[in-house]
């Protein structure tokens, strides 16, 4: 068995709104209420509270603030799960040498989303998702869901509109079995290239909503702070963002999925996109964000799992300098696009060779693991 999350948009109306954001307002206060007293019990008795030790506490802040008591208990004792795991992220980070990030408190308008770890809510036929507190709000199924549902968490996204993300445990979907094995090497000037020498183009999805982003930023940056038109400029910039993410994701997804349909064992570069990104420029790095390396092989990672699929992520050193034929060091600066080896003669895109050279480290390290 193993845990997937179906994402549905939700449609409340206006009251349900209302209800939907009090809540959030609600959990962001609990929130900061639990941060704010693991923090001082720590700094002034040394003492390190955990989720036991909260979770008494919390009725006891419902009859201070009598407005928590809209929220369903389990989702309050959710807020401080989260906090909890915050922490445990600072000490895992403290570790590990990285740059911990000290739990912060959460502004106004900065907690999006609130969870039902088992009750609390129901579907009402196909078209209607009950929530505890808030009624029967619309619901659209796009597709069914395969498994037993465990929780519910409803989140805020971008531009105002609502979800309802559901975790479930179901299992895996093998495809049949296909022997056909892939390099993929990813890129900017295409978004990838496969060792069989198909090139995906890259879609730059930021460019086609640039000028239009450009645009409403202005007007945005241009409105007095606290007028209505800044608030209306702040969500018509949401709605251009959203509609980009949706893009970005849709083709994600899509090219995922036909990756994963094709081929039996996928092979990719180990990439460490954070550590890419420093030091450049910022038009380089906003080129990287837009095309989304990380999202993509994400997607196309757990796909490959649910369906059976040899996922190989391999050490990316050298792919594009090292001659696929005859394992020739060729160096070469980025700008070159053509590799041309002098020691065999073969001669081929850069990222075609660097995806012939992914394929076959993955390909030998699945041999050697076997």
């Amino acid at each position: 068995m193993k845990m997937k999350t179906f994402k549905f948009r939700l449609f409340p109306n206006k009251s349900q709104r209302k209800k939907l954001n009090a809540i959030l307002e609600e959990c962001r206060w609990l929130y900061n209420r639990v941060l704010e007293t693991r923090k001082n019990a720590y700094e002034y008795d040394g003492t390190t509270l955990g989720i036991y030790d909260i979770n008494p506490i919390i009725p006891k802040w419902k009859e201070e603030r009598p407005s928590l008591k809209v929220v369903h208990s389990q989702a309050l004792q959710n807020v401080s799960e989260r906090v909890q795991l915050a922490f445990q992220n600072f000490w895992r980070r403290c570790k590990a040498g990285e740059k911990p990030g000290y739990p912060r408190f959460k502004s106004e308008g900065r907690y999006d989303s609130f969870t039902f770890p088992q009750t609390g809510f129901k579907f009402i036929g196909d078209g209607y998702l009950k929530i505890h507190n808030i009624g029967n709000v619309r619901i659209k199924r796009h597709r069914p869901i395969d498994g037993k549902i465990k929780r519910l968490t409803v989140h805020r996204g971008r531009g105002g509109c609502w979800f309802a993300c559901l975790q479930v445990e179901s299992e895996p979907k093998p495809l049949p079995k296909v022997d056909d094995a892939v390099g993929i090497d990813v890129g900017l000037e295409s978004f990838a290239t496969l060792s069989n020498g198909e090139v995906i183009e890259n879609p730059r999805f930021l460019k086609r909503d640039q000028k239009r982003l450009k645009k409403i930023q202005r007007q945005h940056s241009e409105s007095p702070r606290g007028s209505e038109r800044r608030t209306k400029k702040k969500r018509a910039l949401g709605k251009v963002w959203k509609k980009i993410s949706n893009r970005r994701k849709d083709f994600a997804h899509k090219l995922s999925r036909k990756l994963v349909n094709e081929f039996g064992i996928i092979c990719v570069e180990d990439l460490k996109i954070q550590r890419m990104m420093e030091g450049n420029f910022r038009s380089m790095n906003r080129s990287i964000s837009d095309v989304a390396w990380g999202q993509f092989l994400t997607y196309t990672s757990y796909k490959a799992e649910d369906a059976g699929r040899m996922f190989v992520e391999v050490n990316p050193k050298n792919t594009s300098q090292i001659c696929s034929e005859c394992d020739e060091m060729v160096p070469k600066d980025l700008s070159v696009r053509i590799h041309e080896c002098p020691e065999c003669g073969f001669t081929t895109s850069r990222d075609h060779n660097a995806a012939l050279n992914i394929l076959r480290r993955g390909l030998s390290s699945l041999a050697r693991s076997a």
